[in-house]
């Protein structure tokens, strides 16, 4: 058999199983709004949780700077270099410190996506002498940087923290260092990392903490640093990291770190010595983009106000939800419940897409409710009685 015939017998079970994938056609974002295949729904799929991807009075202050002549080569669109040889452009430097004093921490690190920050940090700082731990439920991108580590590798069940403990213990004798590393909002479940049991681990045993703050930036945090900055603990995680991506509605990511840690990783993290560096543009974006959103702090309030009531409203309905965040999943089992239940909103104006396996276990296809702090109550309230109406025709 070729190549080819395998890849298509391969694609044939994918879709029997209605796992099959494609790369959807997304048109215009109106406020809370996207165009998809050609109509407007109400958008649940996206990370935009403040809603300031879709802010059109902050994106013309922004283009407004394009205007003059004296910022054209300040915003340029393309750095055409790696950071180590000519795409540091100054305001890597600028953004860096303002992430630095902004979280009263020595140093910042910008990456150019949460996955490259994922997949160079351990393989960076581990060795074959050391073990690193991580949640089973991490991103896959932690998983990809676990994998590609020369480290020892071990997953302790979700959220398990007894059995992390346990592992702990037997490696303190065995390993030159061990790595704790974990998402603190959960992209699957929305659920929420114990981040006070874990910085208590990390000093027992002198563990090293990386925490993935991708979906807590922006919508933990009196000034939207994430849950570290939620649970007072700032201070006591070796790394934190967040991402530009998501709730900032910008592109690329950064870690939080020792300036010593820094230094090493731009000596050695692969990830980051070897890709293109951000364009001007971005970089300027994400540092007026964390300007505004710490001043949105009633937006925050009012999204996990709102991810609550509709949790109740779900459970209420006889359905199957988790988490405690702005990521609201409704658990439907089968590929085919969740594909049909996708349909079925989309029928009704609504876009929230289904998460299939591989992405989450086997038996656990579900549509995963990203919810914004610029809708309101009357915008969803109808949902859970949908969904509960699909449930009960099978």
């Amino acid at each position: 058999m070729s190549l080819k015939e395998r890849i298509e017998r391969e694609l044939d079970v994918l879709r029997e199983q209605e796992r099959f994938r494609v790369l959807p056609e997304i048109g215009r974002r109106e406020s809370e709004f996207i165009e998809y295949g050609g109509r407007l729904f109400l958008n649940l799929s996206s990370n935009d949780y403040l809603g300031i991807g879709s802010d059109v009075w902050l994106r013309s202050v922004y283009f407004s700077a394009f205007s003059s002549e004296s910022s054209g080569d300040r915003y340029s669109m393309t750095s055409s270099s790696s950071r180590l040889l000519t795409g540091n452009d100054p305001l890597y430097n600028e953004l860096e410190d303002y992430l630095a004093a902004w979280y009263g921490r020595e140093a910042a690190l910008v990456f150019n996506s949460g996955y490259h920050a994922n997949i160079g940090i351990l393989p960076a700082l581990s060795t074959r002498h050391d073990l690193i731990l991580c949640d089973k439920l991490n991103h896959a991108s932690i998983i990809d940087g676990c994998r590609i580590a020369d480290a020892d590798f071990r997953r302790f069940p979700h959220l398990d923290y007894d059995h992390l403990d346990t592992l702990l213990a037997e490696g303190s004798e065995k390993y030159r260092q061990m790595f704790i590393v974990t998402e603190s909002v959960f992209s699957m479940d929305g659920d929420l990392a114990d981040l006070q049991k874990l910085c208590e681990l990390r000093e027992r045993y002198g563990a090293f903490l990386i925490v993935d703050e991708a979906h807590g930036v922006g919508t933990f945090g009196g000034t939207g640093q994430g849950l570290c900055e939620a649970c007072g603990l700032t201070g006591s995680i070796d790394i934190i990291v967040g991402t530009f991506g998501k709730a900032f509605a910008s592109q690329g990511a950064y870690g939080i770190m020792d300036e010593i840690i820094r230094d090493y990783l731009v000596n050695t993290m692969r990830s980051l010595i070897f890709t293109t560096a951000l364009s001007p543009v971005m970089l300027g974006w994400s540092k007026k983009v964390l300007k505004h959103q710490r001043k949105m702090a009633a937006g925050r309030r009012h999204l996990h106000s709102l991810a609550a009531r509709f949790r109740e409203a779900l459970k209420e309905n006889g359905l199957q939800t988790a988490g405690e965040s702005q990521i609201v999943p409704v658990v439907m089992g089968s590929n085919s419940g969740a594909v049909r239940a996708a349909s079925v909103l989309c029928d009704a104006g609504v876009l929230a897409l289904p998460v299939r396996p591989p992405t989450v276990p086997d038996n656990t296809a579900r549509i995963r409710f990203s919810l914004r702090a610029d809708i309101g109550w009357e915008d969803i309230c109808g949902i859970p009685e949908m969904l509960r109406q699909i449930v009960g025709t099978g």
